[in-house]
């Protein structure tokens, strides 16, 4: 089998076998058989399961991580420069969302890697995690862009709940619709999308709506 193929029949094999049976109960040679290859195969193409884990982690990210920025690009572009804030949080946790949920992407391997990901914090994707954080100060930006007189501190630990969010809805989706006995619609991914993203605007901009309001208040008093 040439070079090129082996590599792709290895990542092939393994991000469907880890998306069924996760990371702990798959080994090398269980790859190896299902990808009809040699264990020396991955060796070298590899080096190892930690570096294999890994390869299909940040190729998967690396996609999900341009159609963000894709997205805020776009909503940036529209508001000539600076993209509101339900935009800005739009851009940010509709991909990832998107790309696990709903009846289509959960029977794809991909989205059921990312899910697995999500909820197995195996040392290989964690190191990613904790070192690719590049286009999350992107998103911090674009946040201080839309909401230039909110703190600093704030808009990070906001960009962290909005994530938080998305992550722990994909994560537990099916306990979500067992709790709420199919009132809460999983696969209406974009009504889940406007929900986080609502709560996560409503969050930040709470104290400033509760200024405007006392203002108000204190108008009408004057009259």
């Amino acid at each position: 089998m040439p070079s090129d193929h082996t590599r792709t029949a290895i990542l092939t094999a393994a991000e469907r076998l880890y998306a069924d049976r996760g990371f702990a109960e798959v080994t090398l040679r269980d790859i190896v058989a299902s990808a009809g290859v040699n264990l020396a195969a991955v060796n070298y193409h590899f080096g190892s399961k930690d570096e294999l884990i890994a390869e299909l982690f940040v190729s998967r990210s690396l996609a999900l991580n341009r159609e963000r920025l894709s997205e805020l690009r776009a909503a940036e572009e529209r508001g000539g420069g600076r993209a509101g804030i339900a935009e800005v949080l739009r851009a940010l946790v509709g991909p990832s969302l998107r790309g696990c949920l709903g009846p289509d992407r959960q029977r794809s391997a991909a989205a059921r890697f990312m899910i697995r990901a999500s909820i197995e914090a195996v040392a290989p994707i964690r190191r990613i995690k904790n070192r690719e954080i590049d286009h999350l100060r992107r998103f911090a930006a674009a946040m201080q862009r839309s909401l230039p007189g909110r703190a600093e501190v704030d808009l990070y630990w906001g960009l962290h709940f909005a994530l938080a969010m998305a992550h722990q809805t994909i994560r537990d989706s099916e306990r979500l619709a067992k709790l709420s006995e199919g009132k809460c619609d999983l696969e209406d991914v974009e009504g889940i999308i406007a929900r986080i993203v609502a709560v996560s605007v409503m969050a930040l901009t709470e104290d400033e709506a509760e200024s405007k309001a006392a203002d108000a208040a204190a108008v009408r008093r004057a009259r």
